[in-house]
């Protein structure tokens, strides 16, 4: 029974992530047109600012609404709205999201899109590894997943070749620095209220990006006002919904599991450009169809199945 239930959560859990890769891959489009109207700390420190203001009536309700339901005088998460453990994993996400979100976005600009989509989507790779620093075992069919996903994400992402330069450099750092972040959420969500980390984790990076964006750059009203549809789908749907799904999400799945999802994200994409019109190679269609395979291979119950074939 608590087998079957485990699963069930597992299920809706990559549902929700698969979702938050969705909101992902499609943000993308809105997030390089409003970079063409004001700058990287700019963008982000807008878009995290409008996750903060999202996400606080709804984390304070929910906070509210638990207390009530264990009692004033609770101890333990409940207690406060913002606990110490909570607020030492906002602010390490916090910092991992606005590292990562702004080499991302330098390194963009120094590679192709292309090659940009798979070095970012290098953390299904990270992640293990870290794992195994940290003692976590990943099964071997989970390996196999992540060398089909890698080879499918090559060959929807690159298309030319060409040598490693800065920008790539920058690309596989912002994927190190995602995959740290992965391995944050999955330290602190079994102790912490996932839709809380996920407000200090966006007050931190907004907090951060603020001061770049008063130091090096220069905020034009005018030009925010011209990307302000892509600081809202950004700032509401990619920072305030996408993230604290993956964050709620990953409370149960393995987080090598939730990487492999996660990275549907580039798949989205690619399937967002064919549905405005850009069409697909059968090269593309291959690489998208080996991370979906890799994805449901991952999620199919082979310990039960070696159970029931060993009675």
């Amino acid at each position: 029974m608590e087998e079957k239930i485990r699963r069930r959560k597992a299920f809706a859990s990559s549902l929700l992530l698969t979702l938050a890769a969705f909101i992902w891959g499609t943000a993308f489009v809105a997030q390089s047109t409003g970079l063409e109207f004001i700058g990287n700390f700019t963008f982000l420190c807008l878009r995290s600012c409008l996750a903060v203001v999202v996400l606080t009536p709804v984390s304070w309700f929910i906070f509210r609404n638990n207390r009530r339901k264990v009692g004033e005088g609770e101890h333990g998460e409940n207690k406060s709205f913002i606990s110490k453990r909570l607020l030492l994993g906002g602010l390490l996400c916090g910092g991992s999201v606005c590292l990562a979100s702004l080499v991302q976005q330098y390194g963009i600009m120094l590679s192709s899109v292309g090659k940009s989509g798979f070095l970012t989507t290098l953390y299904i790779l990270i992640v293990p590894i870290l794992g195994i620093f940290l003692k976590r075992k990943v099964k071997p069919v989970l390996w196999l997943c992540i060398a089909i996903a890698t080879c499918g994400m090559y060959f929807l992402c690159v298309t030319a070749s060409g040598g490693v330069g800065i920008g790539d450099v920058l690309l596989i750092m912002c994927a190190f620095l995602f995959a740290v972040q992965i391995m944050i959420v999955d330290h602190f969500i079994q102790t912490v209220d996932g839709v809380r980390l996920s407000l200090i984790q966006f007050a931190v990076t907004a907090v951060i990006s603020a001061i770049g964006m008063f130091a090096f750059e220069n905020p034009d009203p005018v030009a925010i006002g011209q990307a302000w549809f892509s600081i809202f789908y950004a700032g509401v749907l990619s920072s305030g919904i996408a993230f604290t799904l993956q964050i709620v999400a990953q409370k149960n799945l393995n987080p090598t599991v939730a990487s492999l999802i996660m990275s549907l994200e580039s798949v989205f994409a690619a399937l967002a450009g064919a549905f405005f019109g850009e069409r697909l190679t059968g090269r593309e269609i291959f690489g998208c169809a080996l991370v979906f395979l890799a994805i449901i291979i991952a999620q199919l119950p082979f310990e039960k199945l070696v159970k029931k074939k060993s009675k």
